[in-house]
């Protein structure tokens, strides 16, 4: 790319916000704002603040994510992951600028016996995964020029995410029951951060079907993630595998989730390692 990008980066206190305002500086001047800076609620911030920005390329990591909390603030959900979506994608192709936005794996109903691909049925279970699925739609009817990631189960070495979590607990001496018949993709923050800036750099938007699934490699039950998380930082810990009806909440999780990747490694030539390399990396000893 030619031209220094200018560049508007929401959610920058988010795990996938804070590597991506490392990652896209190369790209050019990054407008990095959290939820004190841009309430995504209101809509007229919003666009007050593309407006005064005037960004070449708009990147859109910030959600609603409590999943739980989601089933009770089902209107609070649906304004950050799809209205506030929408309204981005509106200023943006007003401006002739360009989207990056991430979803999620939950958009999925969790019954399939292979991993999703971008052309399959949608079907959430769950308030979050519709919101999602709303903000997917709200991209597309815009028709802004767009690159929209699902990934899943992410995390990082800081933030709130199923790795810190597990290794709290751990550490205080508490016994853990996971569960481990639910199957998904970890996907370590950094790895989609630098991989999502390299399609950026190749300019592989499209107003056609911007959907791509891009998450770590391989799959996983949560039991086994936490049991490697605990095998990597040395922690002999108190682990149990249970049953998701041994755990009820009160969202409902897709029993499987396993994206296919193909097609952003076909298209975008773009990749994550494998989740265990990736989880290798990072070094969970080092994680406080």
């Amino acid at each position: 790319m030619g031209k220094r990008e200018r560049i508007l980066l929401t959610g920058v206190e988010g795990q996938v916000g804070w590597e991506l305002q490392r990652t896209l500086g190369v790209l050019g001047d990054v407008y990095a704002l959290d939820e004190r800076a841009l309430d995504l609620t209101d809509v007229s911030a919003i666009r007050n603040t593309m407006r005064a920005t005037k960004p070449t390329l708009v990147v859109n990591p910030a959600a609603f994510t409590a999943v739980d909390k989601a089933e009770s603030s089902r209107d609070l959900a649906f304004a950050v992951n799809a209205d506030a979506v929408r309204v981005l994608a509106e200023e943006a192709k007003a401006l002739g600028a360009r989207m990056v936005h991430f979803s999620t794996d939950y958009v999925f109903d969790g019954t399939s016996a292979t991993p999703y691909v971008e052309t399959d049925a949608t079907g959430p279970v769950s308030v979050y995964g519709a919101s999602k699925l709303a903000g997917e739609k709200a991209l597309v009817d815009v028709g802004v020029e767009a690159l929209c990631f699902r990934t899943s189960w992410v995390y990082a070495a800081r933030g709130q995410n199923f790795l810190r979590t597990m290794l709290r607990v751990a550490r205080a001496g508490a016994a853990l029951r996971v569960v481990d018949d639910q199957l998904g993709a970890p996907t370590w923050a950094r790895a989609l951060a630098e991989a999502v800036t390299v399609a950026v750099a190749r300019d592989a938007f499209t107003t056609g079907a911007p959907v791509f699934h891009l998450t770590g490699a391989g799959s996983c039950s949560w039991f086994e993630f936490a049991k490697r998380i605990f095998e990597l930082a040395h922690i002999d810990a108190a682990l149990e595998p249970i049953a998701t009806s041994a755990y009820p909440t009160p969202a409902k999780r897709p029993a499987f989730s396993h994206l296919d990747n193909g097609r952003a490694e076909r298209e975008l030539g773009i990749a994550l390692p494998h989740w265990e390399e990736s989880l290798r990396l990072l070094d969970p000893s080092s994680v406080t």
